[in-house]
């Protein structure tokens, strides 16, 4: 069984020849499926096992079943407020959520994952003709007294993964394989027989942070059970969980735009509303002090990740009504996150955020100009407007597209639920040498999102282009993120606000298309900070957290750590965080003046703002 999250699975068609492995590895794998059962293998085709799973302080049932000569799958589980399925079918693989939402997974590194674990399904080290590939002996490594054999397998058309195989068992001791974010290691134990073969009845699957392993513990595994055709097909839709009011389809609610960040009113169990970011992508979240408000117990502290270093837990709890305008979804599983810090970050309260669940259920029209966001059921939606139509593909819950920065081509996810114009992530950037192309300057904190806050080297782009639509000279952060959603080598970069704003937005994710429709802003310059500081909200004042080198700030004499209590003589209070932000973006040689406090002593500084 894996514990990773799967993605498209696809037969690997004809392609390179396949490299031979070399003598030693080809026996030690021998010997591997003699001691494991040998040529009771060959009469293995599929396999069912059932069991428990326990992650981060969840538990619940497991049932995996195998289709070893088609690699066909299909795992259910349950995890407290939380469930779900995967699949494959012979064709794609999907997903299934707590909703019983359904999804073809294909984007980001959905196929690499995806082709490496149909071998791995298969068993196809062992039997060649399934899938093919090149091993390589890597050497031999001794851990607790136990000597341990290494081999590097690269199916066609996937990635590299390493099996571990214990030298005086034989067995398969654990599958190591770099993904997007992570190194996720998992091993296998408490082997046994069945049918004359051996299989494990345990795997531990770690990321390193030991407090959120999952560990699948199986009772009972069964083999050559009858297996219908349809087993592994994708679940049909299940009925819609929302309702609007009656005799509506669709349903328009204003929103603020704040930081280039949409915040929505939202009713949660018919109390609020509360302002709650939008974000094409995100999961259902809500601060725990919300939670609380709400009478929410949260269950299980779950790892949540964003572009920051950090990691934070993560709980769960379920709310019956989420009321958007005239339309409310029932039963919505939510993620309860420390948010209110985040409060600092954006210069007003944060309690939560909502995103792909309301976007895969609706067709949606953001309009950045007028403010407004509609809600449409898909069974009344036609695009009838001017846009350009842009198709996506999944990456998770987030769209992504294939674009190209300044004629290099990569994939992009698009997010609402991002401050910046595009942030071109480190390996990408790395791989095309962006950052010297560019003359961009030293890091810098650009953004600040779950797990802290995000550097980058900051660029003016020449073009980007996202399908047949062309935004020129966007400015550009170049990832230094050293860990966090920035380091995944699969994504290009990340198109946010900056760029959407700019267009009237529909998407529709049931057609994985998305519409670009110019507004009046759509040939606007593009404007950084010109000021060379990044703060946050500090009670009634702004604390300096980063003064970059050679910019107005750093000129003027401003630290990290310093406290701004007055802007242009008036109390940093009367100046909102993003009304303040904005003033820093404006004309080249504009003063600003600043009443610093340092070490209980204050002084009067004065920016000059220039293009960074």
């Amino acid at each position: 069984m894996r514990s990773t999250a799967l993605t498209l699975l696809l037969l690997v068609g004809p392609g390179l020849a396949r490299a031979e492995p070399a003598p030693a590895a080809e026996a030690i794998l021998a010997e591997a499926k003699a001691a494991a059962g040998g040529d009771a293998w060959d009469r293995i085709r599929t396999l069912r096992g059932t069991g428990t799973m326990r992650t981060s302080g969840l538990t619940g049932p497991v049932e995996a079943l195998d289709d070893l000569e088609h690699g066909r799958f299909l795992d259910r589980f349950t995890l407290g407020p939380m469930s779900g399925a995967q699949g494959y079918d012979g064709k794609a693989v999907w997903s299934q959520d707590t909703a019983r939402q359904v999804r073809e997974e294909s984007g980001g590194e959905a196929r690499l994952a995806a082709i490496n674990e149909a071998y791995r399904r298969r068993l196809a080290y062992w039997f060649p003709a399934r899938g093919e590939a090149s091993i390589e002996l890597r050497g031999a490594k001794r851990e607790e007294g136990r000597e341990l054999l290494v081999l590097t397998l690269t199916p066609e058309g996937g990635r590299p993964f390493d099996l571990w195989i214990d030298a005086a068992t034989h067995l398969v001791d654990r599958v190591v394989e770099k993904m997007a974010m992570e190194t996720r290691t998992t091993f296998l134990s408490d082997y046994r027989v069945v049918e004359g073969v051996k299989l494990p009845f345990r795997s531990r699957s770690t990321n390193g942070e030991a407090k959120y392993d999952t560990v699948v513990e199986l009772t009972l595994i069964t083999v050559n059970e009858p297996v219908a055709d349809g087993t592994f097909a994708m679940p049909a839709p299940p009925p819609p969980d929302f309702a609007f009011a009656e005799g509506k389809g669709a349903t328009t609610v204003p929103f603020q735009l704040v930081n280039n960040h949409i915040y929505l009113d939202v009713t949660l169990n018919g109390q609020g509303p509360f302002r709650l970011m939008c974000d094409t992508g995100g999961a259902n979240v809500m601060s725990p002090t919300l939670a609380a408000r709400l009478g929410l117990r949260p269950e299980g502290a779950l790892q949540g990740r964003g572009v920051g270093d950090r990691s934070e837990d993560v709980g769960l709890a379920k709310v019956e009504a989420v009321t958007v305008g005239d339309v409310t979804l029932r039963d919505q599983l939510f993620a309860i996150f420390p948010l209110e810090s985040y409060g600092d970050v954006e210069g007003l309260p944060v309690f939560g955020l909502v995103g792909y669940e309301v976007f895969k259920r609706f067709a949606v029209e953001v309009d950045y100009e007028g403010g407004r966001l509609t809600l449409t059921s898909p069974s009344s939606f036609r695009y009838a407007g001017r846009g350009v139509a842009v198709p996506f593909q999944f990456n998770g819950h987030v769209p992504q597209v294939d674009g190209k920065i300044d004629g290099i081509p990569g994939k992009f996810d698009v997010d609402t639920g991002s401050r910046s114009s595009v942030d071109l992530l480190g390996p990408f950037a790395e791989k095309h040498g962006l950052a010297k192309r560019y003359a961009a300057g030293s890091p810098r904190v650009t953004g600040w999102g779950v797990g802290g806050p995000a550097r980058s080297r900051v660029a003016r782009a020449g073009r980007l282009e996202l399908g047949e639509v062309v935004v020129r000279e966007p400015v550009a952060m170049i990832s230094t993120q050293k860990a966090g959603a920035f380091v995944d080598p699969y994504v290009a970069g990340n198109v946010g606000g900056g760029v959407l704003k700019r267009f009237k937005v529909t998407f529709d994710y049931a057609g994985k298309v998305m519409y670009l429709e110019p507004n009046a802003h759509a040939r606007e310059r593009d404007v950084f900070d010109r000021g060379g500081l990044w703060a946050n909200l500090d009670g009634q004042a702004y604390e300096v957290v980063d003064v970059p080198e050679g910019g107005p700030a750093a000129k003027a004499g401003l630290r990290a750590g310093d406290r701004i209590v007055a802007v242009n003589g008036a109390p940093a209070s009367a100046t909102p965080l993003p009304d303040f932000r904005a003033l820093l973006r404006s004309r080249p040689g504009t003063k600003v003046r600043l009443t610093v406090e340092s070490e209980g002593k204050r002084r009067d500084v004065v920016l000059v703002l220039r293009d960074l």
